[in-house]
Order: structure tokens, then C-alpha cells, then sequence
């Protein structure tokens, strides 16, 4: 598959109806709303844990909102060196290992601890907001909400707020059996004050031998996408179009991504090449809560993935359509 290399790298890197309410839902949507603001308008710096299948990673973050905006740098602790920087709507992955940059826009789909979208509350339509209890982690006390998904199309999450300044410390992403698929949670963090400029600033320099990959892309003219999905997804929407171009490829890639506000499924779309036309039409692969479901259409490669369970995925695959002569 053409996108393996490339994306497989960037993925590891992005009218409502009225909510539907549980016992305590006010409550638990002004925490949500409180762990939404913190994570964009704070300074914060911290090391965290994430667990999903067999990988164990820990990472540090820095986080500060400056006059120019908000500025992130996100490096890994253990494993493979790798460092992502976040500002002014780009986002570079440094792959010190490989000698390779990466350098993307700013999706909707941000990392953690930000993981809420800023309108929270259009997540009502699909999820029951329930408050939990209090709880320590990283050292500080916390109120742990859930979100519990109205029905098969997503899953489930556990997450807990800093009592003091809402700030997320700790979130699970939970199958339909509960089963914890992935985590995330603060060792430590310090919320607030200043942040040392010199942690917000890259550790790797590019030299003249490295690989530096564009993978901002083009948004595509509506008029000039003859894709769409036809199965109506509940709670999908359309929320980005871009023409992607992959290095040593004639053809461009057309990345779709659906959102319903929470989670998101991107849809790869490019000339199947002859080796995918002999590999099977249809199949899943899964990673933690990332889904991988592969489909051939009309003489195309459909790739759909993303953090929803298989059926979310199958129905967005199968449902994309061509539509042009």
C-alpha cells in the first residue's frame, strides 16, 4: 500500500441536536467544557504515560499560549527518539533516527491532554455525559467524568480533570466490553507560571542529508472531489478535504476525514496499483484504539482509519462512492 510509509507515521501524530442528559450531565459537561479550555489556555509542563496493546511510551510536553499563540513540543522519553513541535497551525515531526522531517497542518485532532474539541457540547447527541468521583493522579486531587457512547459507532471514555484548574491528567479509550484499549496519564506535570523557552524549542537540527516531507497538502475545491459518502454515518460529518502529494507517486492522494466531534476517521483515496489490486478487496487491522479497514472500489484504493470501532469504519468505507464520468 502506497500510504503505509508515509501516514502510517502521521497517524501516529489530525445543526446539533439537543444533548441527550444523565443525572449529573450538567455537571459533568461544565468539567468536560473546563478540560476543553485548560489544555489550550494553559502553561503547563509534564511527563506522561501512554499504554496501548503491547507499546508503553513515555513522553514529556511542554505547553505555553503566547502573544503569537499557542506553542507545543512533544518528545519521546524512551524507544525510537522522536520530537513533534506544534505552532501557528503546523505541526513538524523530527525523526532524529531515520534523519527525517515531516511537516503537516494542524489538524482537528489534537494530542493529549487536548484531546476535547473547544464545542463540547455537541458531543451530547452521541454520548451520555455521567460525572464520577474524585480520585488522586499525578499527585493531585481529580474529577473523573465519562463519556458513554449511545451506540456502536464509537467508543468509550475515562477522563479525569485537575480539581484546581481542569487541566485533563488522565484518559482511557474504552471498547464496547469496557476493556481498556488505550491510556494516557501524567507521571508528573506542573501547571502554570512560565515556561522555559528553551523547552519549547527544537533539539535536532536538519542537516543537508535529511529528508524533509511536506505533507500540508492542498484543500480540494468541492467541484473537484467526485467522492462522497453516500451511507449516512450518525454523527459523521465532514470536516476536512485535502489533496496530499506522496513523494516518488504520479498521483496525489485525496485525504477525507469525518469527524463527529471526538473522534475522527480519515479516509485515503488513491489508483490502486497492481500490487493492491491482487491483495484482498476488503480487511481490518487494529492498533490500540486505531482502526485500519482497506477496501478496492472502481479501480481505487480506499484506506479508512482511524479511533473507532470496526463497525464506524466499515460503514465509511463501504459507503464512499465515486461519483465522477
Amino acid at each position: 500500500m502506497m500510504l503505509r510509509g508515509l501516514f502510517a507515521v502521521l497517524v501516529v501524530l489530525a445543526g446539533w441536536t439537543t444533548p441527550v442528559v444523565a443525572q449529573g450531565s450538567d455537571d459533568a459537561l461544565g468539567w468536560l467544557e473546563r478540560m476543553a479550555g485548560a489544555a489550550r489556555q494553559l502553561n503547563y509542563v509534564g511527563t506522561f504515560t501512554y499504554l496501548s496493546d503491547q507499546r508503553f511510551e513515555t513522553m514529556r510536553i511542554a505547553h505555553a499560549l503566547r502573544g503569537d499563540g499557542e506553542v507545543e513540543r512533544l518528545e519521546t522519553l524512551d524507544g525510537s527518539p522522536r520530537e513533534v513541535i506544534r505552532k501557528n497551525g503546523e505541526v513538524r515531526c523530527v525523526l532524529p533516527g531515520l534523519k527525517t522531517v515531516i511537516i503537516d497542518r494542524q489538524g482537528r485532532r489534537r494530542a493529549f491532554p487536548g484531546r476535547l474539541p473547544v464545542s463540547v457540547g455537541q458531543l451530547g447527541e452521541h454520548y451520555r455525559f455521567v460525572k464520577g468521583a474524585e480520585g488522586r493522579v499525578a499527585g493531585r486531587m481529580s474529577q473523573s467524568v465519562r463519556l458513554e457512547p449511545l451506540d456502536n459507532l464509537r467508543f468509550g471514555h475515562e477522563l479525569w480533570a485537575d480539581l484546581e484548574t481542569g487541566l485533563l491528567l488522565k484518559a482511557r479509550v474504552l471498547d464496547e466490553k469496557g476493556k481498556v484499549v488505550e491510556q494516557f496519564v501524567f507521571n508528573d506535570v506542573h501547571i502554570g507560571g512560565d515556561v522555559d523557552a528553551a523547552q519549547l524549542q527544537g533539539q535536532y537540527d536538519a542537516g543537508s542529508d535529511w529528508h524533509v516531507v511536506n505533507a500540508r497538502g492542498n484543500e480540494a475545491e468541492v467541484a473537484s472531489v467526485h467522492w462522497t459518502l453516500s451511507e449516512v454515518v450518525p454523527g459523521y460529518r465532514l470536516v476536512s478535504t485535502v489533496r496530499r502529494a506522496v513523494t516518488g507517486e504520479s498521483n496525489d492522494v485525496l485525504h477525507m476525514v469525518y469527524s463527529d466531534g471526538l473522534a475522527h476517521i480519515s479516509v485515503f483515496i488513491e489508483p490502486a496499483s497492481k500490487g493492491d489490486e491482487q491483495a484482498p478487496a476488503t480487511g481490518f487491522l487494529t492498533a490500540g484504539s486505531i482502526g485500519v479497514y482497506a477496501r478496492n472500489y472502481a479501480g481505487y484504493r480506499l484506506t479508512v482509519l482511524g479511533e473507532a470501532p470496526k463497525e464506524a469504519l466499515r460503514r465509511v468505507g463501504d459507503g464512499m462512492e465515486y461519483q465522477g464520468d
